[in-house]
């Protein structure tokens, strides 16, 4: 099966920047989209970005202009610059494959998810 693990996440203040890195492992064909969620306690899960494997990428109209969605797929791996943050950016990032195929069967796999924090 897949695994995916987050790394990159922390504290910092307001309109500073992170970058969260997600790789997937496992013997992996191929990924369709890989992307970025979010959640805060007693909210649904969001979307915060995905990219499919052509790297088109579509945004939350939150983070659209701030936030930078990236993969390589030689590496399994996604990315998300995140710029001019916000306290309201605070939440628990989760990373997302979608589609994944390993020996003739599709996965879909999240992260253990990462803890951002931005303060004000």
């Amino acid at each position: 099966q897949v695994q995916l693990v987050e790394s990159g996440g922390g504290l910092v203040q307001a309109g500073g920047s992170l970058r969260l890195s997600c790789v997937a492992s496992g013997s992996i064909f191929s990924i369709n989209a890989m992307g970025w969620y979010r959640q805060t306690p007693g909210k649904q899960r969001e979307l915060v970005a995905t990219i499919a494997g052509g790297g088109s990428a579509v945004y939350a109209d939150s983070v659209r202009d701030r936030f930078t969605i990236s993969r390589d797929n030689a590496k399994n791996s996604v990315y998300l610059q995140m710029n001019s943050l916000r306290p309201e950016d605070t939440a628990v990032y989760y990373c997302n494959a979608d589609k994944v195929v390993i020996r003739g069967k599709v996965y879909d796999s999240w992260g253990q998810g990462i803890q951002v924090t931005v303060s004000s």
